[in-house]
């Protein structure tokens, strides 16, 4: 395997972004161990519809592009394959893409599952994770899948349903009082220790697993690209691999690979944090300016996601943009997606708010991701 001169032996495909260092062959380190940076992927991602295998589970038909070890394992329950459902709202039709009827009720699933496989192809026996719930729920659903103990770190806050979930599927929760913030530098402190910690924002193997989503979107739609795409954003984890599986499948159909072809992306986040927002808007400035006040859209309650840069880059390139939601407004719509048949928690909610801002706007045809289960929300 190819590396640079003087760098340790690693995979050339995924390096660090700030020394280009390459990502080690052994353990699973959520950072750089030259410099501390954040590891992602080299090069743009490649994707031929020959290469499906529908022998295999879940999304691990879509393994060829997943960037697993060639020894990974699938570590799956089903996920992905979720129904695009049209209806009707403010005026435009809207497809409506059901991530909450992924196996733990969220998006999550297709992230936990490469990162699970991970975990087991590097013989991980424990990991740790830290989440405001739905990425806890699920990694404990997939390390139980793997074998792997788990170790679940939630602000005291996060909704019941949540916690329950976690501690249903074996792992151990560690409820941690105070802001988002404050059980992302809990659970780093146990990084430190030498635990391998399967951090869906740190690492970057849920990237392609949430690239399936806009696989799958493509042949819902018969094959052709949406014009926009609605979705919540804390960390933005699926907006960015959203938005490089439809560049991957923008090169792969060559017929639809013009610049008035790329979807807009749309991230929505909660106002009472809104980090994105405010750095869109303001840059710099706004990052500086930007709260962590509590929010009934607790899924994206994060004040700094870690790969905000990239996530900027994936809206504004084909003309996208990022909206932000009163709290007054969360729940609200959270009932009228529940009047069309789509029952889903708080952070979901956010978009249809974003619907009813941009509507007049998006060019055909929108899609709008449902990312969480309203079974995991308790008032």
């Amino acid at each position: 395997m190819l590396s640079r001169p003087g760098a340790s032996p690693g995979r050339p495909d995924i390096v660090c972004l700030d020394c280009r260092q390459p990502y080690p062959l052994e353990g699973l380190p959520h950072r750089c161990p030259v410099c501390g940076g954040l590891f992602d992927y080299a090069v743009p991602w490649t994707f031929d519809p020959a290469s499906l295998d529908s022998t295999q589970p879940g999304i691990f038909r879509y393994r060829r592009v997943l960037g697993l070890p060639p020894d990974a394992e699938p570590v799956s329950l089903g996920e992905g394959d979720t129904p695009l459902v049209w209806g009707r709202a403010f005026g435009r039709e809207v497809a409506f893409k059901c991530e909450f009827l992924n196996p733990t009720g969220s998006f999550k699933d297709r992230g936990s599952a490469v990162i699970a496989a991970w975990l087991k192809a590097r013989g991980m026996e424990e990991a740790v994770e830290d989440s405001s719930g739905n990425a806890g729920a699920s990694l404990a659903a997939y390390a139980a899948r793997a074998g792997i103990r788990a170790r679940i770190f939630i602000p005291a806050s996060a909704s019941g349903p949540k916690r329950a979930h976690i501690v249903a599927c074996g792992a151990e929760v560690v409820a941690v009082p105070g802001s988002r913030s404050d059980v992302a530098e809990a659970v780093r402190r146990v990084a430190e220790t030498g635990v391998a910690y399967a951090s869906h924002a740190a690492l970057p193997f849920n990237l392609p697993g949430y690239a399936t989503a806009a696989y799958e979107i493509f042949d819902q739609l018969g094959g052709r690209m949406p014009g926009a795409v609605i979705v919540p954003v804390g960390q933005g984890g699926l907006l960015l691999g959203l938005k490089r599986g439809f560049d991957a499948l923008r090169v792969a159909n060559r017929e639809q690979a013009n610049e008035e072809n790329r979807p807009r992306m749309i991230g929505v986040q909660a106002r009472a944090c809104a980090p994105l927002w405010a750095m869109f808007r303001r840059g710099e400035k706004g990052l500086a300016q930007a709260a962590e006040q509590p929010t009934l859209a607790e899924g994206v309650r994060v004040r700094q996601p870690l790969r905000g840069e990239a996530v900027l880059a994936a809206v504004t390139t084909g003309g996208g943009s990022l909206l932000a939601v009163d709290e007054a407004d969360i729940l609200p719509g959270r009932q009228a997606l529940a009047r069309l048949g789509f029952y889903v928690e708080p952070t979901s909610a956010l978009v249809w708010s974003a619907l009813e801002q941009a509507a007049a706007w998006l060019p055909d045809p929108i899609v709008v991701v449902l990312t969480g289960s309203g079974y995991k929300y308790s008032p």
